[in-house]
């Protein structure tokens, strides 16, 4: 049982290997970097709140890890490329991009402006992109690699809400997914979508707050009865970052209680 046990856990050694993780000062990013630098990794951390970044380094320092810190705007294609510049000097290479960071805009359909739209698609498809290119071209040159785009209920189902621009660019996010992981995987770089329900952020509270029936709405779509939290993402990011995946690739995965499984007038728990 030793050896067997042995063998279980060197599936999932990340020991030596270089992971960008974006959106890493909180939320999904934060939990994803920790999971990937408990499990052996050295961390590139991008986030704009750069400090917030920092202090997840002091963390993952502690672990006995490498890290870089990176304020990048990841919606501009000449600062990502900088950005993995500098993960050429300091590292050499790239095993794993979690490509995380993103925002999106509420407006409903008819009063949505197209400079509002222009930016979120630069910002989540054109950006998100970038950051798969660049990292894409250094894994292609060393024959492997994994990248876990984060896409949404979104990218598969509407939402109302005024989420029409968000849901254009997590839609995207799926084809981008499914398009590279098609060009990508017989030279050795897979890539998966991980695409999760309601997650609970700063941002979500806030809505939840100033809307005191969302959080009701969102769990009767939720057999599961909860909303997710950062932590859900752990075993699933350290799972697509190592070589327990290995043919797994072009997957959307949906991290979500259930939601996808339900149809829209199913109700949980037969009640």
């Amino acid at each position: 049982m030793g050896k067997v046990k042995e063998k279980m856990m060197k599936l999932f050694d990340l020991t030596d290997r270089v992971a960008v993780v974006s959106g890493a000062a909180q939320g999904l990013g934060r939990a994803t970097a920790l999971a990937l630098a408990q499990h052996g990794a050295d961390l590139v951390l991008v986030d704009r709140n750069q400090s917030g970044a920092e202090a997840i380094a002091i963390q993952i320092q502690a672990l006995g890890r490498k890290t870089l810190v990176a304020g990048t705007d990841v919606s501009s294609p000449e600062a990502i490329a900088e950005l993995f510049q500098q993960v050429d000097t300091q590292f050499g290479r790239i095993d794993f991009l979690g490509n995380i960071a993103g925002d999106g805009h509420l407006a409903k359909p008819e009063e949505l402006t197209i400079t509002d739209l222009n930016r979120v698609l630069q910002n989540l498809v054109v950006g998100r992109f970038a950051m798969c290119q660049e990292a894409g071209r250094r894994m292609l040159a060393q024959g492997c690699g994994s990248i876990m785009n984060i896409g949404s209920l979104a990218s598969s189902t509407a939402l109302g809400r005024g989420h029409i621009a968000y849901s254009m660019a997590m839609g995207a996010v799926i084809q981008m997914t499914r398009e590279l992981s098609t060009e990508w995987s017989h030279r050795g770089v897979r890539v998966n979508c991980v695409t999760p329900a309601q997650v609970v952020n700063p941002s979500l509270t806030a809505r939840m707050q100033s809307d005191p029936t969302l959080e009701g709405r969102f769990l009767h779509g939720i057999p599961a009865g909860r909303l997710g939290q950062p932590e859900d993402i752990m075993g699933l990011a350290v799972l697509l970052a190592s070589d327990a995946s290995s043919w797994i690739t072009g997957a959307i995965i949906p991290m979500d209680g259930g939601n996808m499984a339900m149809n829209a007038g199913g109700t949980p728990g037969g009640h």
